[in-house]
């Protein structure tokens, strides 16, 4: 007996972790006006980017359905645990549809052990998570012992984004068209954070100026977090694999961290945050 992991489209891992545990993943839908996509399975991140400048508007995005869920749910050994980290409810039902996924298995296997937790954060801070797990059930704790120190966690988990480009949040109505003009004149930079009730983002600096903002953007960490050399620094970036390299190099310089997870967003958070936009993600003191 093991434990399965199952994170949705909201979460995003390195290559080489999805490899390494050949992760089950729930797709997001993808809506291009009429045409539908499921993240990561219809639709990969290169075609994804080349429709989202080809569009006028940006693409809309639904959660799984609770039968996508439990199709998942049941592709996992009977055997085995499950523990489903779910996108923040503050951003998506997709939690929701999870829960009802667990109830339908439930009913047909009632011994199962399966729990389904918000995670609070979306993108690389679902990676964060993820290898907390996997190194807790690695070195051996038991399923009710993983699920309880995960949801601790969640708790401790701060995400931090910073947007390149305000294009994508004027077009898809986040910001006022007037304002956001005004902002792109001015060079405003938005630093955002998901926040610690319900997790949904919101903004809590603006900065002018890319060199500022970025520099802001790492001296967050330390209002937060001290201590770090037994953490790890997850760092996820929009279509701009450069930007983010640079930005993990100089959190490396500043910090100790003992380990750091670096991925490309998927659909969901770039579609939101823009190419260049990045995000952060680690545990709090």
């Amino acid at each position: 007996m093991t434990t399965q992991i199952i994170i949705d489209g909201g979460g995003d891992l390195p290559a080489s972790v999805k490899e390494r545990y050949q992760v089950k993943i729930v797709p997001l839908n993808l809506h291009f006006g009429d045409e539908q996509y499921k993240t990561g399975e219809t639709i990969d991140l290169p075609t994804f980017y080349k429709k989202l400048k080809q569009s006028d508007e940006l693409p809309r995005s639904s959660s799984p359905s609770p039968n996508d869920f439990y199709e998942k749910y049941k592709e996992v050994d009977p055997s085995d645990d499950i523990l489903v980290l779910a996108m923040t409810r503050g951003l998506s039902s997709t939690y929701d549809s999870a829960v009802i996924g667990k109830n339908m298995l439930l009913e047909e296997e009632p011994d199962r052990r399966i729990a389904v937790l918000n995670t609070k954060t979306a993108s690389c801070g679902i990676a964060l998570l993820f290898q907390e797990a996997m190194d807790k059930i690695e070195a051996g704790m038991g399923f009710n012992e993983v699920v309880a120190h995960i949801e601790e966690r969640i708790e401790k988990t701060t995400t931090l984004f910073i947007l390149k480009t305000l294009e994508n949040v004027i077009k898809g109505g986040r910001l006022d068209k007037v304002k956001g003009a005004l902002a792109k004149t001015l060079n405003i930079k938005l630093l955002m954070k998901a926040s610690e009730d319900e997790g949904s983002v919101e903004v809590t600096e603006k900065v002018r100026g890319n060199k500022k903002s970025l520099r802001r953007f790492v001296e967050q960490i330390g209002e937060y977090a001290h201590n770090l050399e037994d953490r790890v620094i997850a760092l996820s970036h929009c279509n701009d694999e450069a930007r983010g390299m640079k930005v993990l190099d100089n959190i490396k310089e500043k910090y100790n961290f003992k380990e750091e997870l670096f991925m490309e967003t998927g659909p969901l958070i770039s579609t939101y945050a823009g190419e260049g936009g990045l995000v952060i993600a680690f545990f709090k003191d």
